[in-house]
């Protein structure tokens, strides 16, 4: 599971994806703060010329139209491929097919095995930034501001050669979807049918983990 991730600069959003948010976000990310994420422009409101994709900022942390508060988001930043289209909190952007993509520059876990927690940063071996399959929804607060959010999808990583060494030897082994390059676009433009074909380990060689600076 990923709670914390480091989020591509607008420059390196634009160069890679052709797309970056007009308004500020957060780098370093952690559950509730705000992130950019990539999906498809709406093509009924789109200008003639525009990119095929946009980037918006939301909330890392989904947050579904019958949520109280942002406070969900602390426990919706992940969401298990297994269980997705049923859980309350996703189920209705999974039907949905609300697909999108969270670009990190990296990712934050825990190294346990020397009995002790060693922060580690993981990136792609080509320092590419990594896109990971999510989805998103909006929601209106009780104050009528429309806010955006999304969710990263998880899939089981035991015998991961990478993901197997991260967090607790008991706990259980996670890896969020990080997509190849080549699956961007078909990912968006996946149906509900189609989306449990992209939840899958990506190669261990394609990442390394290195322990986080202090």
């Amino acid at each position: 599971m990923c709670s914390h991730y480091e989020a591509p600069t607008h420059e390196r959003l634009l160069a890679g994806f052709g797309v970056t948010p007009d308004r500020p976000y957060n780098e370093d990310l952690w559950p509730t703060y705000s992130g950019p994420f990539i999906r498809l422009r709406d093509v009924e409101s789109a200008e003639e010329g525009e990119p095929e994709f946009e980037a918006l900022v939301g909330q890392f942390g989904l947050l579904p139209f019958w949520a109280k508060d942002r406070n969900l988001g602390r426990r919706t930043f992940n969401a298990r491929s297994e269980t997705v289209h049923s859980k309350p909190s996703f189920r209705d952007a999974w039907k949905k097919a609300r697909h999108c993509i969270i670009p990190a520059a990296a990712l934050f876990e825990p190294d346990w095995r020397s009995g002790k927690a060693v922060p580690t940063r993981i990136t792609r071996t080509d320092n590419g930034v990594m896109a990971v399959a999510g989805l998103y929804d909006e929601w209106r607060s009780p104050e009528g501001e429309l806010v955006s959010s999304f969710t990263m999808l998880t899939v089981a990583a035991g015998g991961h050669p990478l993901f197997e060494n991260l967090h607790k030897v008991d706990d259980e082994k996670r890896s969020v979807v990080i997509l190849p390059n080549g699956l961007i676009k078909d990912w968006l433009h996946a149906t509900p049918e189609q989306s449990m074909e992209f939840c899958r380990l990506y190669p261990a060689d394609k990442l390394k983990a290195e322990p986080r600076p202090s």
